[in-house]
Parts: C-alpha cells; sequence; structure tokens
C-alpha cells in the first residue's frame, strides 16, 4: 500500500472521530440529565411562592321541609338561623409574586366570589390581598398585598421552548400543606380539556399536582415560570394520579400584563365564527391540505366583514402566522393588540386572497355578535319539494306551514331538510329534518331543484363530495358529505 494511501486513509478516520465527537456532544448537550438534587432550586424558588386563602359569606337558607314537621323542631331552626344568620366558607390555593412590590398572581377559580383574600408568605406572615383583575376564559387573576419590605419576586420564563420530557419543578399549597415541592416532566403539549375555554393550550406534566396546588407555578430548571397549574385528572379522591396541567407562560404573561394596566384583559376581534377543516372539508373545498380556519359565519360590521372575508373562506394565515389548527386562530387574534392593521391569507373556492384586516376589541357585546348567525333576506314564496338521493335528503322550499312546524326565523332562507334516510351520507353528518341549506360549494340554494344540480355539477367534474352550510338552531355550520354514486 502507499505512504500516500496510508496518509489519506488515516485523514478520514481522524475525521470520522471528529465528527463522532461533535455528534455525541451534541446529544449530551441537548440530553439535559436531570440534577443530582433539586435542593439548591427549591430553596431559592421558596421565598417567591405563597398561599392563598379566601373567605366566602354565604347566607343561610330557610329550611323547605315536610309540612308536617314537628313545631318544636322548626322553632328550633328558626331560632338558630336568627342567631346566626350567616356562616363563612374558606377555600385553600397558591400563588406567585411577581413584582417585588406586592403583585401575585393565581388561579381565578381560586379566589372567585370571595369576600376577603389573605396570603401567607413562606416566613408565616399574613398580608391581606385586594383583587386587581381576572380572566375567567384563561382561568387567571392578579392581587396585590401591601408589604413594608420587598417581597421575593419571580420571572417569566418561555414556555414554547418547552419540550417533551424536559424536567419541571412545581410549589404549591396541596391539601393546606404550604410549601411542598414536586418534580417531574413535561408530559406532552398543546393540551385542551373537555368543557375547556377558546384559548385552552396547557402543558401537561407528571409532577404531582394536588387540590390547593391551583395557581401554582410550574418552573423549568432555570428557576424560570412556564406554567401555572391550574387542573388535574383525579379519582374520587381528589389526589394526584400522575395527570396535570398548566396554564403556559406564553399566555398567562400576556393577559396578567393587561390586568395589571387596565384592570381586565384587552383582546383583539376578528369578527368571525369558525369550525375545523377535515378531510372530506378540505376536498369539498377543493384545498390543498387540511389545515385551516373555516369560516362559518361573519359578524355584520366586524372587521373580517369590513375587510371583504367571507362566510366560506379559509383562513390560512393571520399576520404571518400559519393557522395549522382552526383552535390556534382564537389565540392567534386574542394575543394581537387592538387597531393593528393585519394580513389574512384565505382560501375561497379554491383561489387564495389576502385582505388587510383592523382589529378591533373584544367586548362582551362583540363576543355575542359572533356567535349569533346573520340570517339572509327572505326568499320568494316557495312551494315545490324534491328527492335527492345521492345525499340521502329529502328538500321543501320553505313554507309558512314548515316555518311553523321546525320553528324556523322569518327570515330564514334556503331549504328546508324535510327527511333524512337512515343509511345515508347526511344521516352520517348528523343533518335531521328541520335544517336549513343555506349554500351548496359556496353558492346560495332556494330550491330542491337547485341542490340536486350542485350536486350533479360536482359529480360531472369528478367530486366525491359537496360542502352544504347548514342553519339550524340560529347558528351556521359548514357539513361535507360524500356523493353517493349509486
Amino acid at each position: 500500500m502507499a505512504a500516500s494511501d496510508t496518509v489519506q486513509r488515516l485523514r478520514w478516520i481522524l475525521a470520522f472521530i471528529a465528527l463522532a465527537a461533535l455528534t455525541l456532544a451534541a446529544v449530551a448537550a441537548q440530553a439535559r440529565p436531570a440534577p443530582d438534587s433539586f435542593a439548591d432550586l427549591a430553596e431559592k424558588l421558596l421565598p417567591g411562592v405563597v398561599n392563598v386563602s379566601t373567605t366566602q359569606t354565604v347566607k343561610d337558607e330557610a329550611t323547605t321541609g315536610d309540612q308536617d314537621l314537628d313545631q318544636f323542631f322548626k322553632d328550633f331552626f328558626d331560632r338558630q338561623r336568627k342567631n346566626n344568620p350567616q356562616r363563612k366558607m374558606t377555600s385553600l390555593g397558591s400563588g406567585f409574586i411577581i413584582d417585588p412590590a406586592g403583585y401575585i398572581v393565581t388561579n381565578n377559580h381560586v379566589i372567585a366570589e370571595a369576600d376577603e383574600v389573605t396570603v401567607r408568605l413562606t416566613d408565616n406572615t399574613e398580608l391581606k390581598a385586594t383583587i386587581v383583575g381576572r380572566d375567567e376564559k384563561t382561568d387567571l387573576a392578579l392581587l396585590k398585598v401591601d408589604s413594608k419590605e420587598p417581597l421575593t419576586a419571580l420571572s417569566w420564563g418561555d414556555s414554547e421552548a418547552m419540550r417533551i420530557g424536559d424536567w419541571v419543578l412545581a410549589i404549591g399549597n396541596p391539601f393546606g400543606l404550604g410549601g411542598t415541592v414536586t418534580a417531574g416532566i413535561v408530559s406532552a403539549r398543546n393540551r385542551i380539556l373537555e368543557g375547556g375555554g377558546p384559548y385552552d393550550d396547557y402543558i401537561q406534566t407528571d409532577a404531582s399536582i394536588n387540590r390547593g396546588n391551583s395557581g401554582g407555578p410550574l418552573f423549568n430548571v432555570a428557576g424560570e415560570v412556564i406554567g401555572i397549574n391550574t387542573a388535574i385528572y383525579s379519582n374520587n379522591s381528589g389526589g394526584s394520579v400522575g395527570i396535570g396541567f398548566a396554564i403556559p407562560s406564553s399566555l398567562a404573561k400576556n393577559v396578567i400584563a393587561q390586568i395589571r394596566q387596565f384592570g381586565k384583559p384587552r383582546r383583539g376581534w376578528l369578527g368571525v365564527r369558525i369550525q375545523t377543516v377535515n378531510d372530506e372539508l378540505a376536498e369539498g373545498l377543493h384545498l390543498q391540505q387540511t389545515k385551516g380556519a373555516l369560516v362559518a359565519n361573519v359578524t355584520d360590521g366586524g372587521p373580517a366583514d369590513k375587510a371583504g372575508i367571507k362566510q366560506g373562506d379559509v383562513i390560512l394565515t393571520f399576520d404571518g402566522k400559519e393557522v395549522n389548527e382552526m383552535r390556534t386562530l382564537p389565540r392567534m387574534v386574542a394575543e394581537t393588540p387592538i387597531n393593528k392593521k393585519v394580513q389574512v391569507l384565505v382560501s375561497r373556492q379554491g383561489k387564495q386572497m389576502t385582505f388587510d384586516v383592523v382589529l378591533g376589541e373584544l367586548t362582551e357585546e362583540a363576543e355575542q355578535a359572533s356567535v349569533q348567525a346573520t340570517p339572509t333576506p327572505e326568499s320568494a314564496p316557495p312551494t315545490k319539494e324534491g328527492k335527492i338521493a345521492s345525499l340521502g335528503l329529502t328538500l321543501s322550499e320553505i313554507t309558512a306551514p314548515l316555518r311553523d312546524k321546525f320553528s324556523l326565523d322569518q327570515d330564514a332562507k334556503g331549504v328546508v331538510v324535510t327527511d333524512v334516510e337512515d343509511q345515508g351520507s347526511a344521516a352520517e353528518k348528523g343533518l335531521h329534518a328541520g335544517d336549513v341549506i343555506v349554500e351548496v360549494d359556496q353558492q346560495a340554494v332556494s330550491t330542491p331543484g337547485d341542490v340536486d344540480k350542485r350536486v350533479k355539477d360536482a359529480k360531472d367534474r369528478g367530486y366525491r363530495v359537496v360542502t352544504l352550510l347548514v342553519y339550524r338552531d340560529g347558528d351556521y355550520q359548514w357539513v361535507a358529505l360524500r356523493i353517493d354514486r349509486s
């Protein structure tokens, strides 16, 4: 073997060893091994976590029982209520200090309906707290206490940087046992709880969280608050089974800052009601991918309406951010400053269009307007009925008797479903008699013949799905139905 070949091989071997060493170093850096102990970290963080106790006065209601109740006992209970007409209920939770001046974060459900709120520090000092503001939608609240000495404040961390498997530390007041420290990992991200709010995006952890931990902080290994513990899955005992949920700091930090400044959160408002895009709707709407937020209703006079966004548009990006899932859009909008002009990219009948929208403020009135449907004007007096066999539907133009039978709005427009075949495509998607079909494939319909024509057009163009805009109980919803080709 030539000397030059040997030198070349040695160079390759050394290069391979160097590359392997760099790879192992990178893996080791990403692994974030568990510390030998959390003691130093816990000692540093404990003074910033507080116990929150509340007192609520409840009026005793008069006893309503059997009319034949013995007069002696009736008189006895009446005297008891007269002597003690009110009783006090107490509850316990947790919180953490974010400013040495005495600002404390906790859960809204910890202090809801409280007459008095008391905060106890780690040195057992008790301070009366006032409620600066609260937000039911995210279950957050901000308290203020007056202290003679500056308090130990904790700092926010970046919850978006947390990965599944990262170590976390929880500190709180479980079962009234203050100053309790537990450790675990991030076991899941982006969790939504059944019956939750529009901005749910919980961090799931297996760090032990129990009753009384609510409002307490969840830390990363740098000692930064990356979540606020708020809920658990539990058996009847109320104890931890290893599944707890925390509000991410990326959401909480902004809400708390607004509560501190305005006394309440101020959220951006787009003025649309949206729904999820599933595979069949994506096919029916001629989308390249199953993503985005489908506009089911546009609030009359709202920001989206003024910009030109219409019912049936699919929002693909908002302010430069992709809307991969419907549920991400409400949070994007809510966290955008009021009166900011944003670009919204939509897909409309297979074509992409961009609109400049100036966001409004989400008030109670605006929120109610977004939820309520906006019926369209009434059409000419209808008389015809027809069956769409390929969808398993029997339809009719809206007559006065049908309007009364199905309690339809006086200004409802479209065709009303009068019968649904048990084994048809419509039955599978939950359509029933009394539903009103307003559009088929984003085109208005007013007779069963209109619907039949839209379905035949879709079949002729090779489509397997049609999309229906259905009006039910004052609300709109898009439904994708497969066409029966038999």
